[in-house]
């Protein structure tokens, strides 16, 4: 799957978000990279980096850049092994990271089976 077929399925899968869950989505962009950063796992399939919406507090904005989800196109290919299953993974990922920024951890995350 090219760059642009994936960059398509990490679309679809933020457009899957509830419109309530989306419209509370704040100060956050969704990137897609070919690998993870050095020094991360290289199977890796997506990153939150930010503040989770319930740590933030009335200085939060002060001078804050946007939370960043990026979705990894690499790992992703490598663990599937068709077009369905890269789409269904991006799912689990986009759902996944967006959990992150709403604060919920990985062990919530598993329980509600966006593992």
């Amino acid at each position: 799957m090219g760059e642009d077929e994936f960059g398509e399925a990490v679309v679809d899968a933020l457009d899957a978000i509830p419109d309530e869950l989306a419209r509370a989505m704040v100060d956050v962009v969704v990137l897609v990279a070919d690998d993870p950063p050095e020094g991360a796992p290289a199977d890796l399939l997506g990153l939150y980096e930010g503040t989770p919406l319930t740590e933030r507090d009335q200085w939060w904005a002060a001078g804050s850049l946007p939370d960043r989800i990026t979705v990894f196109r690499n790992p992703t290919l490598a663990l599937c092994a068709d077009r369905d299953e890269v789409v269904a993974e991006v799912r689990t990922t986009v759902v996944h990271e967006v959990g992150h920024h709403f604060g919920l951890d990985d062990d919530r995350l598993h329980e509600l089976g966006w593992a």
